[in-house]
């Protein structure tokens, strides 16, 4: 009992000796609300290929009522709703990828560019900054792959002052996507529609600053050292996609197949973005290339996934559609 009291006058006695320095200790003064993300990349390893996801920003916009063909606000807000995420908002995320295959640096698609970082205030447009936080010098960039024409996958070909953002790289682009967009006819017959003018405009500003030097490319064709194209058309005429491979490993780089808030049309495949140039050919991309990833049990790397964007595929039990699982695979850090 005695040694009880003892024990508890003493740890009173030290309570009390702090006391002092509590009251006079400063008041923390309030600091401003912190407005910049971490530099974003991850890195893991296909095979002897070094793969660096390079993230170009996260843009929160508005829920618009023709943002999905065949689906409604409520359809959307109710996915949304069932993911525990904020209705009336979409969220889209950016991460164009680089490939260091040993012989050659892979670029695969370039981001929204440095006139959208200055913009969005640093909210996008990333891509070339969290380069050189990976260590990834631009001018030792061997090839650009790219995969489709949409602006989020082109500017960032261009640096500041349109001056090219990779100078020592050949720049490639599929073959079909070029003869399309680059025809004056067709550029004719989109104009008066929003999505495709802006489109065509912005394809003709980015590669006219480059002087059209481009290095036009077939689907199914290899583009650098392990990597393949897959013709992907839908969302674009001549998208692809793309297989990074490395002896017995691989993974599907599947750029747009579902773009945008992307799980959406991994939910309802049926469902199309409103950027979708030939929305049943797009669907039935999805679904193909989906079961192909399914069927050879390939990870996937998803442009528009939450970052780092590496999932795995699976059809859901009822058939209809298909979920996203997040993976980490194979990580080399």
């Amino acid at each position: 009992m005695t040694e009880i009291t003892r024990r508890a006058t003493l740890a009173g006695a030290a309570a009390s000796a702090l006391l002092p320095f509590a009251k006079t200790s400063p008041a923390h003064a309030a600091a401003p609300l912190a407005d910049k993300q971490n530099a974003s990349f991850y890195r893991y390893n296909v095979g002897t290929h070094q793969v660096t996801v390079v993230c170009d920003g996260v843009a929160t916009v508005n829920l618009t009522d023709n943002y999905a063909a065949g689906a409604s606000k409520d359809d959307i807000n109710k996915v949304f709703a069932e993911h525990h995420l904020p209705t009336d908002k979409v969220t889209h995320t950016f991460n164009p990828v680089v490939v260091n295959t040993g012989p050659k640096l892979v670029v695969i698609d370039t981001g929204l560019g440095p006139d959208q970082f200055t913009q969005s205030k640093g909210k996008v447009g990333q891509f070339h900054n969290n380069l050189t936080a990976a260590g990834i010098d631009r001018a030792a960039v061997d090839t650009v792959v790219i995969s489709h024409f949409h602006g989020d996958h082109i500017n960032g070909l261009l640096a500041t002052e349109n001056k090219p953002a990779f100078p020592n790289a050949e720049i490639m682009v599929p073959a079909v996507e070029w003869k399309f967009w680059m025809d004056d006819g067709e550029m004719s017959k989109g104009m008066g529609n929003p999505i495709l003018e802006n489109n065509f405009k912005n394809i003709r500003r980015v590669f006219d600053a480059l002087g059209r030097k481009v290095t036009q490319y077939e689907s199914g064709k290899e583009v650098a050292p392990g990597i393949t194209s897959v013709a992907s058309p839908g969302h674009t005429p001549g998208h692809n996609s793309f297989i990074v491979a490395s002896g017995n490993e691989k993974v599907l780089v599947q750029v747009d197949i579902t773009a945008g808030a992307a799980f959406l049309f991994v939910k309802h495949p049926e469902w199309n973005i409103a950027s979708d140039v030939d929305k049943p050919l797009a669907q039935q991309t999805r679904r193909k290339l989906y079961d192909m990833a399914i069927a050879e049990k390939m990870p996937i790397q998803a442009f528009h996934a939450a970052f780092p964007g590496l999932v795995r595929v699976e059809k859901e039990k009822d058939g209809s559609g298909y979920r996203w699982i997040p993976s980490i695979w194979n990580a080399s850090l």
